[in-house]
């Protein structure tokens, strides 16, 4: 006669496989000194005339410092420039809601009504 094996008393739980680092979601903490090198790269592209580059910067210039209204503002510029004007006008409306009394906020409520 042939024993079965034993079965372990206790069946030992897998772990779950390590997540790959590129799937997971970037963590930003407030630091403007990564929001202004961003913000100057983005106005770099802006300038060469790569406005999605530029999107992408000024993106994560309002993800590292969120109450830059230039960042802000630069983003719905470079959203006009691609013909996106609902983003540019929620990047805008962020800009006027952060720096009311900046001094391009008059012409940024005008491009608003445009819209």
């Amino acid at each position: 006669m042939q024993e079965k094996p034993k079965e372990p008393a206790q069946r030992q739980e897998q772990e779950p496989p390590e997540e790959d680092e590129g799937l997971k979601e970037k963590e930003y903490n407030f630091n403007p000194l990564q929001a202004e090198k961003e913000l100057n790269i983005g106005n770099f592209y802006f300038k060469k005339g790569s406005y999605k580059a530029a999107v992408l910067r000024f993106e994560e210039a309002t993800k590292w410092n969120p109450g830059s209204g230039e960042a802000f503002l630069r983003l719905g510029e470079a959203h006009e420039k691609l013909r996106q004007p609902d983003k540019a006008k929620l990047a805008y409306a962020k800009f006027l809601e952060i720096a009311p009394d900046h001094k391009r906020a008059g012409e940024i409520q005008k491009r608003m009504g445009k819209h």
